[in-house]
């Protein structure tokens, strides 16, 4: 059997192995592929794995030995899945592998945007303190967030696991999400997406993008967040209207805004949030620790173990 990997150094850029795969088959890593090579790569091939590579229908149509798709994350809108279930080709990909990571960075940003602790480090190795002559200082506001309450859009798995943070440090908890988990009532308040707004002093991005709510995050809403709120973005760049966040950092509407995603990526230079004051950016890393990344190739394999048995798991087509 023939499996092709057609960008492979998103998930593994070299710190882990490809081996779990040989038992399968031959392997063929390519580290990142165009989208107008990835037919010609496909070839004959009968499972491919792709991160961010375009599946679509005209590559199904050129690569007639596929039989199974395999997406190296959760969200598996690169591939043409209605196109692939039409030709019998199961699509699977990673459902839950970074939850806890990515829980752990939006407290990373949003730790970050309170006590602005890199900062605060290279003003110590510059020597600012040794300076200032006091025995301490701060070159930014601090926020304590003991008593504030966050406001998560997206109350699945990573947005419950942020509720479960934001309690430990004493905080409460707001909810919207479009259907209620009976775990999510143990964690946090279900409200309407306007009382989240007008009640948060964080604002937390843990949704799917969909086109019902692509730039959902513009004027109007941030409009209906308190004055000097946060907002955090961990979940995916299109949900923003990016020129509006960036005005309202420059009006002062936000007190900060703290993001793993952008619209386009990497980030254009003439992405505005680059010049907007108190914004934090990370480039897509959220979701990277080696852990999280073992547990892509990990149930990648059950997945191909799955359909190879008659018994498929991680499919969403």
């Amino acid at each position: 059997m023939k499996i092709v990997i057609l960008d492979g150094h998103a998930v593994n850029p070299g710190d882990l192995s490809w081996d779990c795969f040989q038992q399968f088959g031959e392997v063929t890593v390519y580290e990142s592929t165009l989208p107008n090579q990835a037919a010609e790569r496909i070839g004959d091939a009968e499972i491919v794995m792709t991160n961010k590579t375009p599946i679509t229908g005209e590559i199904l149509n050129l690569c007639p030995s596929l039989r199974l798709i395999c997406v190296l994350a959760t969200g598996y809108n690169v591939v043409d899945c209605e196109e692939a279930k039409r030709r019998g080709i199961p699509v699977c990909n990673v459902p839950d592998y970074s939850t806890n990571s990515v829980a752990q960075f939006t407290f990373s940003l949003l730790l970050e945007l309170c006590n602005r602790v890199g900062l605060h480090n290279d003003l110590v190795h510059q020597g600012d303190w040794t300076n200032c002559g006091h025995f301490c200082f701060w070159n930014t506001p601090q926020f304590e967030l003991a008593g504030k309450t966050i406001g998560i859009i997206g109350f699945g798995r990573i947005g419950r696991a942020v509720g479960r943070i934001a309690r430990a440090m004493g905080m409460q908890v707001l909810a919207y999400n479009r259907s209620r988990h009976p775990d999510g009532e143990t964690i946090g308040t279900y409200v309407n997406l306007e009382t989240l707004l007008t009640q948060a002093d964080v604002v937390s991005l843990h949704c799917p993008l969909t086109a019902e709510n692509t730039g959902m995050v513009n004027a109007q809403f941030l409009s209906k967040m308190k004055d000097g709120a946060f907002l955090l973005n961990t979940a995916r760049g299109g949900l923003l209207n990016e020129a509006d966040v960036a005005e309202a950092l420059k009006a002062g509407k936000l007190r900060g805004f703290a993001a793993d995603v952008v619209s386009q990526e990497p980030i254009r230079e003439d992405n505005p949030l680059l010049s907007a004051p108190n914004c934090v950016l990370t480039p897509h890393m959220a979701w990277a620790p080696m852990e999280a990344r073992l547990r892509i190739l990990d149930c990648t394999v059950a997945s191909i173990q799955g359909f190879l048995s008659g018994n498929p798991v991680n499919t969403v087509n």
